[in-house]
């Protein structure tokens, strides 16, 4: 893979550099946020990791960025020494696709990224989907609910596609989180995060939730206005 490290703490940039290029991938580093965005924006990298505090432009801003104005899909690993439900929340809303909570094992991030990749390359289908008032277009990417488009993280995206291809049947939270994360996947917290942030963003946008959640078991998708519960 082609990676590039978005990091300020040159102890920390310096290990992941090193670490991933001996295991032959190819590694380019920033040390600041414009000059992080700046790369993403002119070079094909299969992933980026990128720590959340940074000069110049912090690694929500340019996640944005890199999403909304550069119109940039490269998977997004985010690093942080922020821990709570609120700040993985705003980092997946702000386009991030996997969060990794500093100190971290180095096997761990090439492990995520990896499985990030793997999920970038083998896309579940490439037809336009439609169910009831919603339609996910894989091949934009792009998600219209009631009319309106519904912008979301990549992982949020691939969670949806999933329930669309089985919607009315229930697809449980094991299959969600290996089709999404793999073996990267750390807790349920990860799914219910996306999820949330999905759901969220359905209800702005079509008035109502089509998601509904099956207790201990996983999560189906309604073709109308049905009781989901959060």
């Amino acid at each position: 893979m082609r990676i590039l490290i978005i990091e300020d703490d040159s102890t920390i940039a310096a290990n992941l550099y090193d670490f991933l290029a001996a295991r032959g991938h190819a590694v380019d580093a920033a040390a600041d946020g414009i000059t992080g965005l700046h790369l993403a924006v002119s070079h094909g990298f299969d992933a980026i990791v990128l720590d959340l505090g940074l000069p110049g432009m912090d690694g929500a801003t340019l996640c944005r960025k890199l999403r909304g104005e550069a119109r940039i899909d490269t998977p997004v690993l985010m690093l942080t020494a922020r821990d709570t439900l609120e700040d993985k929340l705003a980092g997946f809303e702000q386009g991030a696709d996997d969060y990794l909570v500093k100190p971290f094992a180095l096997k761990e991030v090439e492990a995520r990224l990896n499985a990030l990749h793997k999920r970038r390359s083998g896309r579940t289908t490439t037809r336009t989907l439609r169910v009831g008032d919603l339609a996910l277009d894989p091949a934009t990417p792009m998600i219209r609910f009631a009319g309106m488009e519904v912008k979301v993280p990549r992982k949020c995206f691939q969670l949806l596609e999933l329930l669309m291809i089985h919607a009315g049947k229930v697809v449980s939270r094991a299959e969600l989180e290996d089709a999404v994360w793999g073996e990267a996947q750390e807790t349920s917290d990860t799914l219910r995060s996306h999820m949330h942030v999905l759901r969220r963003a359905l209800r702005a946008a079509g008035g109502y939730d089509p998601v509904e959640t099956v207790h201990a078991i996983g999560y189906r998708l309604n073709s109308g206005r049905g009781d989901a519960t959060a």
